[in-house]
């Protein structure tokens, strides 16, 4: 079940962060809210007209719908305007450099809320993937103004909710162990708190008027959509200081999508050696699983 964990966890982490990288495509053409509720909106639709399909409604248990929709209020429509702020002001490497302290808070409150206490060889693995991802970031973001260093609040802010999102879904598990139910119903409830805020700014003519936004958007909520399913699907299957790690390993493939997409990587010594030490903190945490 762990083997299952740990390769879904990391397809979580390519979907993750394609998704950052498409988003700077969507900011040509609408700003951060509007493309957030286009973005989480189109996903809630999608996963709406497949849970047919691939959810047991008859199943649900009550307790688990609740703490499926109380994420759901802040995930992923809170993170996601968060996300997309930082990605428009920071761009998407340093966007991500903050959001991996998100396996921190994740690892933590699973210590507290479930027992889940990591032990010594994977604690080292979780510090060696947070290092090195950090690294790899950092050393393809160049330097960095005032101005930015204040805007890191936003994905550090995003990091928080994202890490205590894990542990609480799991706690859902414990009464109905669906996952794609439970992003359906996180979704659903994140869908309407996105419609609020944007009817509230009197930006809904802005969703209607950029349609080249509106694809790209969508675009990135189903990338985005596609790695809460397999996120979930990973902690179903394996305890949160496997998966919250692995998932953080996104920037990687932000890198990789960045230099196919936005040409935009730099390979230098830094980044090389963030690269090196991502993998081996990965390989370490499946070793030790």
């Amino acid at each position: 079940m762990q083997g299952e964990a740990a390769v879904l966890a990391l397809g979580a982490a390519g979907f993750f962060g394609l998704a950052l990288v498409l988003t700077q495509f969507g900011l040509r053409h609408a700003a951060p809210v509007p493309g957030a509720a286009i973005s989480v909106t189109t996903t809630a639709a999608t996963f709406v007209a497949a849970s047919p399909l691939l959810v047991d409604w008859t199943a649900a248990a009550v307790p688990a719908v609740l703490v499926f929709a109380a994420v759901g209020s802040l995930f992923p429509a809170t993170v996601t305007m968060l996300t997309f702020r930082a990605n428009q002001r920071l761009g998407p490497h340093v966007a991500g450099a903050l959001g991996n302290l998100a396996p921190l808070f994740a690892v933590l409150l699973a210590a507290i809320l479930l027992g889940e206490v990591p032990g010594p060889w994977q604690a080292v693995g979780i510090v060696v993937v947070l290092a090195g991802a950090t690294t790899l970031v950092l050393g393809s973001s160049g330097s960095l103004g005032v101005a930015a260093w204040t805007a890191m609040l936003l994905p550090l802010a995003a990091a928080l909710i994202r890490g205590a999102v894990q542990p609480v879904v799991k706690i859902g598990f414990e009464t109905w162990a669906d996952p794609f139910a439970a992003a359906t119903i996180g979704y659903l409830v994140s869908a309407a708190v996105m419609l609020v805020t944007v009817t509230a700014r009197g930006e809904v003519a802005v969703i209607r008027a950029s349609r080249s936004g509106c694809l790209w958007f969508a675009a990135v909520g189903l990338c985005n959509g596609a790695a809460v399913v397999t996120m979930y699907a990973a902690l179903a299957r394996g305890p949160v200081a496997l998966v919250a790690p692995l998932v953080a390993s996104y920037p990687l493939a932000t890198l990789a999508f960045g230099a196919i997409l936005l040409r935009s990587a730099r390979i230098g010594g830094r980044v090389a050696l963030g690269v090196a030490v991502t993998v081996a903190g990965v390989a370490l945490l499946l070793a030790t699983r």
